[in-house]
């Protein structure tokens, strides 16, 4: 067995790294570098996109602009279902962006072979196969709905956290911890699993069976960047309507 296993080391493509990284040192400062270069690689892929798809629009869309404009269709019925339709425009950005990173991040993983470029250290991968990518996307959901429903409501938004009787005071801190946690947590374990099974199995059985679990991995990643986007907009309609408090047309 080990004979057999040993065969398969050549494969870098079945190779996954965990806990080695590669870093950059900018004075005391320590940044995570393989995390960097693909971030870069995604957030340039949509510009890209973007400006190929309106560089020359036409009055009937065809190719990369017909794609892009049903991209965005599909992102404004998005946050006008979870914001409603007085409240999602200024927010359809953040959403949108944050659809797209997501999404564009974990097919990158499952689909571009990234472990066949060497480093020095650790290996790339899908941005949000790293914690931090997660819990800073978390971070940013968590402002956003901050400042939503600060801007919205004033001082009055934080009338919440004692609203019906001020027992639930640590209740509602808690949901305001666990909301980024959940986030995070669940987008960064759903595509590192899918990556660590994908790569067992084409350790094990290089050939058709890593096939169909690559095809479901591309179904899961598009469904968590619907779930993250979808959580997101929920949040922030949240913190603008506030606790028992009815949206009016």
């Amino acid at each position: 067995m080990l004979d057999v296993l040993n065969t398969f080391n050549f494969l870098p493509i079945a190779e996954l790294e965990v806990g080695n990284h590669l870093y950059w040192h900018i004075g005391n400062l320590k940044i995570h570098g393989q995390v960097f270069l693909v971030s870069w690689f995604v957030i340039a892929l949509i510009v890209g996109a973007s400006v190929l798809a309106t560089q020359n629009a036409q009055r009937i869309p065809s190719g990369i602009q017909n794609f892009m404009e049903y991209a965005l269709e599909f992102l404004r019925d998005l946050a006008k279902s979870q914001l409603g339709e007085k409240e999602y425009r200024p927010w359809l950005p953040f959403v949108g962006t944050l659809f797209l990173f997501i999404f564009v991040s974990n097919w990158s993983g499952a689909l571009i072979p990234w472990k066949l470029i060497e480093l020095p250290e650790g290996e790339l991968a899908a941005p949000t196969n790293d914690i931090n990518t997660t819990v800073a996307l978390a971070l940013l959901t968590s402002l956003a709905y901050f400042y939503a429903g600060f801007r919205k409501r004033g001082l009055g938004y934080f009338a919440k956290y004692i609203e019906p009787t001020p027992i639930l005071l640590p209740i509602a801190i808690l949901e305001d911890f666990t909301k980024p946690l959940s986030l995070s947590f669940r987008l960064f374990g759903n595509i590192l699993a899918d990556e660590l099974v994908v790569a067992v199995l084409v350790l094990l059985v290089p050939l058709f069976v890593p096939i169909p679990v690559m095809m479901l991995g591309l179904f899961t990643s598009a469904i968590q960047a619907l779930v993250f986007a979808t959580l997101a907009a929920a949040y922030i309609h949240e913190a603008l309507e506030g606790h028992g408090e009815e949206e009016h047309d």
